[in-house]
């Protein structure tokens, strides 16, 4: 009985460390700014004005062989490898474009930065880019992410733009908002860009 007493005080400590650590990072991780259009019941329509990236360019088609190795660069640069040694703060979401051409993995950089201010990574594959105003659709999903389950939302969420009429003007993207150690409460889009008239 006593063992067993252990172990769920183990067990509990281990939930609430969790827990400080998951509200710990939402309260500090800056998120990219986007204006909510309209929404639906299973998807909604968001304006993401335009913002600076660290961007690196991948030969990998899925989600498995563009994640870790894409992560760990611009971890590298945001974390001091750059040529001002400076650490820049960490911001969600994580980008992820994914096609048989090839992908791309991006951190949005605090919105306190200029293109210009920003620091030159010293890894030439990570770059610097400034992305273009945007209107997307968004469909969300809870769990730990895989090629599967991107997918299958991105073809769930095609589906109801195209109920609705909306056209389609480029290819989508997955947007990751945790760290691999948040176990639960986890938050995942899939975003596709559309034509948009206000």
């Amino acid at each position: 009985m006593k063992v067993f007493y252990i172990i769920a005080g183990l067990g509990f400590l281990f939930l609430m460390v969790q827990s400080y650590k998951l509200m710990s990072n939402s309260l500090k991780t800056e998120n990219q700014k986007y204006r909510l259009v309209l929404k639906e019941d299973q998807f909604e329509i968001r304006f993401y004005p335009a913002a600076t990236f660290a961007k690196i360019y991948s030969d990998g088609t899925d989600y498995k062989s563009v994640a870790s190795s894409g992560f760990r660069k611009l971890a590298g640069y945001i974390f001091g490898g750059n040529d001002q040694g400076k650490s820049i703060s960490m911001t969600a979401p994580v980008r992820m474009e994914m096609s048989e051409k090839g992908s791309t993995m991006s951190f949005v950089m605090p919105e306190k930065y200029k293109e210009s201010d920003l620091p030159k990574p010293k890894d030439a594959s990570v770059h610097i880019e400034k992305s273009s105003p945007q209107y997307v659709a968004v469909i969300s999903f809870g769990g730990y992410a895989d090629d599967e389950k991107i997918k299958e939302h991105r073809d769930e969420l095609l589906k109801l733009i195209q109920k609705k009429g909306i056209q389609v003007a480029g290819e989508y993207t997955f947007l990751g908002y945790n760290a691999p150690f948040q176990f639960w409460s986890r938050k995942n889009e899939v975003v596709i860009p559309i034509v948009w008239k206000e």
